[in-house]
């Protein structure tokens, strides 16, 4: 009820100062109820960390990208909205602007912040005696990849309503990712305590990473709820998704691998220069897995990572599936193919030769507890029949194979937990309240599965409450694979929790201690006397009836350090490995590329909900298809040239080969 429409003004210009803002023919327009600009930020930036805070909510001084918002109405509706922007005068003065981030680290380039040559930061590695490891090498061969900016394209646009109540307290029902770092970044921005502000993720059209910080919508809607006292709603649309809100992050790699003549890797140096844009949003995270994953999935003594994360003109890059390990696979996995065609090698026996194995533990202290490559590097080689076609087939037909890894969560703090409860009602039913933020990829139903194993319910019985950081327990977010692993286990905590407090009633009645007592298929059980059991809601009404809640409490905070860049240190609690062979057809007068079939073969640790495991990785098929044959954002002097899904090329069903997903299951100790 009575809810406003939020729409933002962006900067013509890549590169300009801003010398006045006039809204006054804006206030004057009927059906507009607040209008904010730089000015009312109150001088805060905001940023993934506090010392990579850079930007602020609406420019402030200057504009540093095509299409950065510098003013927000709110209206009575989306045309008056619209029109009051048009309205809004502003003056800049153009300054010189740079592009590419070769040219940014010159001397004499165009400053887009006050830092030296344009580099944001430096992030270095160094493990091993890498210049011994090249001089021992038999083969060493130095190669330059490069990898284009692309688009998220999430279905749902980016969007936010805010609510500011009369008691002071701020509700925003968000597209995140991450609610409880929101309600942070908000609180920062706003100069709210963050016990007032409240985020509420509802159901997420998709996120990719792409939505796991703060965006003007965000903001924005906020301030304007605050100045007018009514809800308001923002909401971008495609081309602005396009154009403010990043993707990943292209990189120009300069990769030098050295091998012994059977191809065992003997040491490794990137040097990685990546166009940051404007500013820094989650831009640190793409550049440290850049540098800490080139560890897996190989055994490899000896690596050396200098990263140049550099500011350009550019709309801001940032974090995008996989965040920064695709860029750098694809370098490796390219020269490893060429090494193993220059050496005689078949790349298949290369890439099993390096493999890790269970008990392995990496130059940077990466601890491999479980790890299953050579199994996926077989069975994915064996459904394309690897050994008895490869190099057998027709003109301009082939296969290929390549490895990966990544990283679940990874410790930045002094924790990397994740709270969950389990509360048991009259009606035999449980309630899981998870912190953790559902946004397409099934983790409400995988949690949901985990308290009902544990339970011993049927799903149904099984309910959730999720990403409400008013109702919910903490959690970091939903990024880099963590949800299953983290949440989950803190969910496994809070059903068994929940399970001990039921039998300690159930244990009178049934004459039996409580660790004989086991419950499944929707009764509590004496173990190894079936005729001997209660239904589990009986077993919860008797508990309630004696004045006693069931609520179950979960934290799990995994056995991980905060990795360093000179000491290292196990940041993951576990590790995922795959392995990917693609079939393709090249016509060879035309050059077009045909796609026939790929496989797909990961090491999932176990897969509690199979068809799901399956859901992701035919979505990580299509998006790394779509990243080798079509997916570009165009860019010309800092303006996107095909923001929509009409001139963005990204694949459909239609354009999809063959897929073969194989599940590889290697029980990793951590679980769950």
């Amino acid at each position: 009820p009575r809810q406003l429409y939020g729409w933002a003004l962006g900067s013509p210009h890549a590169h300009a100062r801003i010398l006045a803002i006039d809204t006054r023919r804006a206030e004057r327009l009927a059906g507009i109820k607040a209008i904010i600009t730089g000015n009312d930020t109150g001088g805060r930036k905001y940023g993934h960390t506090p010392d990579m805070a850079d930007q602020y909510p609406l420019a402030v001084g200057k504009v540093r990208f095509i299409g950065e918002p510098v003013a927000a109405v709110a209206a009575v509706d989306e045309d008056t909205a619209q029109e009051a922007l048009e309205l809004i005068s502003v003056e800049y003065e153009a300054l010189p602007a740079v592009f590419d981030p070769r040219e940014a680290i010159r001397p004499g380039a165009p400053q887009v912040h006050d830092v030296e040559c344009n580099v944001s930061r430096t992030f270095k590695e160094h493990f091993g005696d890498v210049g011994q490891g090249f001089r021992d090498s038999f083969y060493q061969r130095t190669d330059v990849f490069t990898t284009q900016p692309l688009a998220v394209c999430a279905m749902e646009p980016h969007a936010s309503m805010a609510s500011f109540g009369t008691e002071g307290n701020l509700t925003v029902w968000a597209s995140t990712q991450s609610p409880f770092r929101l309600r942070r970044y908000l609180s920062g921005v706003l100069g709210l305590e963050e016990g007032l502000v409240r985020v509420i993720k509802p159901t997420v059209g998709g996120g990719f990473c792409g939505k796991t910080g703060l965006f003007s919508t965000d903001f924005c809607s906020a301030l304007l709820s605050m100045r007018a006292g009514r809800p308001v709603k923002m909401t971008l649309n495609r081309e602005e998704v396009f154009t403010t809100c990043g993707g990943r992050m292209p990189m120009t790699i300069e990769l030098k691998t050295g091998v012994k003549r059977d191809g065992r890797l003997v040491a490794m140096e990137a040097r990685v220069t990546a166009d940051n844009g404007a500013y820094n949003r989650g831009s640190a995270t793409p550049m440290i897995l850049a540098g800490s994953l080139m560890h897996l999935p190989y055994r490899l003594p000896n690596v050396r990572y200098t990263g140049y994360l550099v500011y350009t003109n550019n709309p801001p890059t940032g974090v995008q599936r996989g965040a920064g390990n695709p860029q750098i696979r694809f370098a490796i996995e390219g020269q490893l193919d060429s090494i193993a065609e220059e050496l005689g090698l078949d790349p298949m026996g290369v890439r099993r030769l390096n493999a890790l194995h269970p008990g392995d533990v990496t130059a940077n202290r990466f601890q491999i507890r479980s790890c299953a490559l050579d199994e996926c590097i077989e069975q994915a080689c064996e459904s394309h029949r690897w050994k008895e076609r490869r190099g057998r087939l027709g003109e301009g037909q082939g296969i290929g194979l390549a490895c990966g890894d990544h990283s679940v969560s990874g410790r930045t703090g002094p924790h990397d937990s994740s709270q969950a409860l389990v509360k048991l009602d009259h009606n035999g039913t449980a309630t899981v309240l998870t912190g953790a933020a559902d946004i397409g990829q099934g983790s409400d139903t995988t949690l949901c599965q985990i308290a009902a194993e544990e339970l011993g319910l049927h799903l149904n019985k099984v309910h959730i409450i999720a990403a409400d950081t008013a109702l919910t327990p903490l959690d970091l977010g939903t990024f880099g694979s963590r949800v299953t692993v983290i949440a989950g286990n803190a969910v496994k905590a809070a059903a068994e929790d929940a399970r001990c407090q039921l039998f300690e009633t159930v244990a009178d009645r049934l004459e039996a201690r409580i660790e004989d007592l086991e419950a499944r298929d929707g009764r509590v059980y004496v173990k190894g006397t079936p005729g001997k059991s209660v239904s589990f809601s009986d077993a919860v009404s008797e508990t309630l009836a004696r004045g006693k809640a069931v609520l179950g409490r979960g934290v799990y905070d995994p056995p991980t350090e905060k990795s360093d860049p000179i000491l290292g240190g196990n940041s993951s609690p576990n590790y995922t490995f795959g392995a990917q062979v693609a079939e393709v057809e090249v016509d060879m007068e035309t050059g077009q590329v045909e796609v026939i079939g790929m496989t797909v073969a990961q090491d999932v640790g176990f897969a509690i909900n199979p068809m799901g495991a399956e859901g992701q990785l035919e979505g990580s098929l299509s998006n790394g298809l779509g990243q080798a044959r079509w997916e570009d954002l165009v860019r010309h002097e800092g303006a996107i040239l095909n923001p929509s899904f009409l001139d963005y090329k990204m694949p459909t069903a239609l354009d999809m080969p063959r897929m073969t997903t194989i599940l590889v299951e290697s029980m990793d100790p951590e679980g769950p």
